[in-house]
């Protein structure tokens, strides 16, 4: 392949990009490959949405989301449009101008990367790799992942990439839940390791998000990404510390952020909470941590924010057994608790990485009886960490069941519960979230852990 002929590829497909022309292919229809199936369906690309699972591609082929954050009226949008469809076809992507990745990259039972769905997504797409396609990951990964293990897998076809194909990183930035942003107004990063790529992958988002910042390498998008979430990881571990330190003297580490994020420069909040959980904070920081130890380098920092933000569940267990023993004269053993919401953040139905399993499971080994609510999970799906939880029902909300509980246990602060009932109805109310603050009455029987 001649110099020129992989600059007539990138001519081709440049073209196809900038008038949206092109024929975009996404990998994994989770939180991040829907909504970005969604905006590039609504900029006006052709879109095919692979996914391994046959349920979720009925359902949305159907017009139903299979998640709650993406609401009904967008998946129907894309089932009624003649632009899109889903499938588990991965020939499919023979005829497509792109191909983004954005599968699971979660942690192996010792805490390194898992590639598992990388490598296998490489795998499928080797066979049918043609010349001038685009192939963007963007699944969360260490530094490097994109060049020194995606690229050598796509190799294996016989075509190179940056002469025969086209490879590049963009992080994903989605945030479900969040109503004030949404993955078009998002500003996207975009890297690659040739000048034609870098453009062609500018081009791409250019197409589909507001803004997009390109950086000079894959690598240095893949530090983005990680760089973001260990920011947020740190800052939520020092609020955890201070919320012990402060506890102990008497003060409120909720009133204390309230009146620190006064200030217009300097200080930008972070909130404390049961541990953490999700698919990007508990996770990405020991991607960088895996990487660095092959260069020499010790993740100190990182290292002791993952162990304040990992204590963050025991920490509650005392303060329910706390709460239990001051308030009600009563021990832990054989105390039935109300824990409140399993999902990992509010307003959705994820449950990855949650600390609210953690503590339920906890609760149990010391004796008592938990039960919980959550609006988002009408029963406990399987999971790989917590096998044994599988099946079990959410309660009924109502006076009766709630005033049975010796304790609640709020873990996740969905708006869609009446926290003032629940104050009313409850005995004591261990909050960890701070959504009680409102409530004006009865706050002897809240305590704040």
């Amino acid at each position: 392949m001649t110099e020129h002929s992989t600059t007539e590829l990138a001519a081709t497909l440049m073209e196809t990009l900038k008038s949206r022309s092109a024929k975009i292919a996404i990998v994994g229809l989770g939180y991040v490959g829907l909504p970005l199936a969604f905006a590039a369906h609504k900029a006006g690309f052709r879109v095919i949405g692979l996914d391994v699972d046959e349920q979720k591609v009925n359902l949305i082929n159907a017009g139903s989301s299979p998640i709650r954050s993406v609401t009904p009226e967008r998946v129907q949008a894309l089932a009624r449009s003649d632009r899109f469809h889903a499938t588990t076809n991965f020939d499919e992507l023979r005829e497509v101008n792109a191909v983004i990745i954005c599968v699971p990259t979660p942690l192996s039972p010792h805490r390194d990367p898992d590639l598992t769905f990388i490598r296998k997504t490489g795998e499928s797409i080797c066979p049918r790799l043609r010349k001038g396609q685009l192939v963007v990951l963007e699944s969360t990964t260490y530094p490097g992942t994109t060049e020194e293990f995606l690229k050598p897998l796509l190799e294996q076809s016989g075509l190179k990439a940056g002469v025969d194909f086209f490879l590049a990183y963009s992080p994903e930035r989605e945030d479900p839940g969040n109503l004030n942003f949404e993955t078009a107004t998002i500003p996207r990063v975009v890297g690659a390791d040739d000048p034609a790529t870098s453009e062609l992958v500018a081009a791409l988002y250019a197409g589909i998000v507001n803004k997009v910042i390109s950086v000079s390498s894959a690598a240095t998008a893949e530090a983005v990404k990680l760089t973001e979430n260990i920011f947020r990881a740190v800052n939520i571990a020092l609020m955890n510390e201070l919320k012990l330190i402060y506890a102990r003297m008497g003060i409120d580490i909720w009133e204390v952020i309230d009146a620190a994020k006064t200030k217009p420069f300097g200080f930008m909040p972070f909130y404390p909470g049961p541990g953490l959980g999700g698919h990007c904070i508990p996770v990405d920081p020991f991607y960088l941590t895996w990487k660095a130890r092959a260069y020499g380098v010790s993740t100190h920092f990182i290292e002791l924010a993952g162990e304040v933000n990992s204590d963050a569940p025991r920490h509650v267990i005392s303060a329910v057994a706390e709460a239990l023993s001051r308030k009600q004269r009563a021990s832990l053993n054989g105390a039935r608790i109300l824990l409140l919401g399993l999902a990992y953040k509010k307003n959705v139905d994820d449950m990855r990485e949650s600390p609210s399993l953690a503590i339920l499971e906890m609760l149990e080994e010391r004796g008592a009886r938990v039960e919980y609510y959550d609006p988002y999970f009408p029963s406990i799906p399987n999971t790989r960490d917590h096998k044994s939880l599988a099946g079990r029902k959410c309660i009924t909300w109502d006076e009766n069941t709630i005033r049975g509980f010796d304790a609640a246990l709020i873990c996740t602060d969905h708006d869609d519960v009446n926290y003032r009932n629940l104050v009313e109805w409850s005995k004591v109310v261990v909050d960890t979230r701070n959504a009680t603050r409102s409530i004006a009455g009865d706050r002897e029987k809240i305590v704040l852990a």
